[in-house]
């Protein structure tokens, strides 16, 4: 594969946005077999894309024709018009073979490139920037620059986000920015029930039976971090504890008569919604304005979509020498670019692995049949799984080689799922079915 230029680290501290009216265009994120970047606006409110220079961008992309297509936006509706391509256009996965217009769309793939349409080109002038593994686009770029401010100036930050969108991320850039002592992480609603004021406080030997002397997690934190995850579900006596910790920067671990000095700066996460949650009795309302502010929402993966061409390519890297023959072709990007990933960044990440061990068994490009059918989808439920014949299970462990995992990706089922169907096909016959 491939690999991207390292980009500029100082992009993560980007400029503001420009004033002024909106730009609309064409961001391209792909092309060939690599992420890329470039903007490109409309001029007089059209732009023709081929390969070549195109709007001061370089286009390098062996399977667009000189003059492939023409992209129109009237302020409203977008036009595309292929221009007679070999290599056809297409416009959320869908083939245009004359001009169609179009009101809200999303990807455009020409050759073996891919676009994101845009009314606004102007944040995108910001780049791709990445600091260390961490792949960001323009909105998160921006809120990393919140964070950031945060930290200069105030010892808490409360992040919001959906599952998987890097809510810890987000707390080491605030300790990191910070610049001092130990990052210690925690997730409230992992702690024990009847042992979280302890393991978060500390105890004193003879506190209860069998206690012996131990530090908490708070004092393991003294002079850097804590990163408290799911802080909404620690029960109300335990708030009230870290609301005294916050307001004297004292401990009194449990069987102590005496307080013990610590200095933290907290980072709070929940998935839920906070100030609901004080509505509904089950976070304190004066811990929550000691916590609650300053506030950040990590954007989720599908408002970011600049980003998963690098970070497919990151994570195939990240598979190391058994990946290195492995090449990333368009279809496996667009498909992604059309899932919605509910898991986020960490879902993404799960299923390009799987694909990735796929690809490489099967050749060594990754292509959009490599992507399990349910990938990046919302799971539903079990009654809700697609019923299956017998014939078409045993047929896709014939092609599969006897791979469960393989068959099971391509029936869109779970493989525990298919495991119980062999051993009841093994009940009902006596042995194995044919293929495994």
């Amino acid at each position: 594969m491939r690999t991207s230029e390292t980009l500029d680290d100082d992009a993560a501290a980007p400029r503001e946005d420009a004033a002024g009216e909106p730009l609309p265009g064409l961001v391209l994120i792909f092309s060939g077999e690599q992420p890329a970047f470039a903007v490109i606006p409309l001029e007089s409110g059209a732009v023709e894309i081929g390969r070549g220079e195109v709007g001061g961008a370089r286009i390098d992309d062996k399977r667009m024709s000189r003059r492939h297509a023409r992209i129109a936006f009237d302020g409203r509706r977008w036009t595309v018009k292929d221009g007679g391509s070999r290599n056809g256009t297409a416009v959320d996965g869908a083939d245009i073979t004359d001009a169609r217009r179009f009101d809200a769309p999303r990807v455009l793939r020409a050759g073996a490139s891919l676009f994101l349409f845009t009314a606004d080109t102007r944040p995108f002038q910001r780049g791709i920037a990445r600091a260390g593994d961490v792949v960001m686009g323009p909105a998160l770029q921006r809120t990393f620059q919140a964070i950031a401010r945060a930290a200069r100036f105030g010892r808490v930050l409360h992040v919001t986000g959906e599952s998987g969108s890097g809510k810890e991320i987000a707390a080491r850039a605030f300790h990191d920015a910070a610049r001092g002592g130990p990052f210690v992480a925690v997730n409230g609603a992992t702690l024990p029930e009847g042992m979280a004021e302890r393991l978060l406080f500390g105890a004193r030997k003879g506190a209860y039976t069998s206690a012996v002397d131990a530090r908490g997690i708070v004092q393991s934190a003294h002079g850097g971090t804590l990163f408290l995850d799911e802080v909404a579900e620690l029960d109300l006596a335990v708030q009230a504890k870290l609301l005294r910790v916050l307001e004297t920067k004292e401990v009194v671990p449990l069987g102590a008569d005496r307080p013990e000095r610590v200095d933290i700066r907290i980072v709070s996460a929940t998935l839920k919604d906070l100030r609901a949650e004080v509505a509904a009795g089950r976070v304190r309302e004066d811990l929550f304005f000691r916590i609650g502010m300053p506030a950040v929402a990590l954007p989720p993966l599908r408002e970011r979509l600049e980003e998963i061409p690098w970070l497919v390519e990151r994570v195939a890297r990240e598979l190391g020498e058994a990946a290195a023959g492995l090449r990333l072709q368009v279809s496996f990007i667009e498909a992604c670019l059309q899932r919605r990933w509910p898991g986020n960044v960490r879902e993404l990440a799960a299923e390009v692995r799987a694909a990735a061990q796929l690809a490489i068994d099967d050749g060594g490009l990754l292509l959009s049949r490599h992507l399990a059918p349910n990938a990046g989808r919302a799971v539903e439920p079990a009654a809700a799984a697609p019923k299956l014949s017998d014939e078409a299970i045993e047929e896709a462990l014939r092609a599969s080689g006897g791979n469960v995992s393989a068959a099971a990706r391509a029936l869109g089922m779970h493989r525990n799922q298919l495991n119980r169907w062999r051993a009841r096909r093994r009940e009902d016959q006596g042995g194995e079915p044919e293929g495994t």
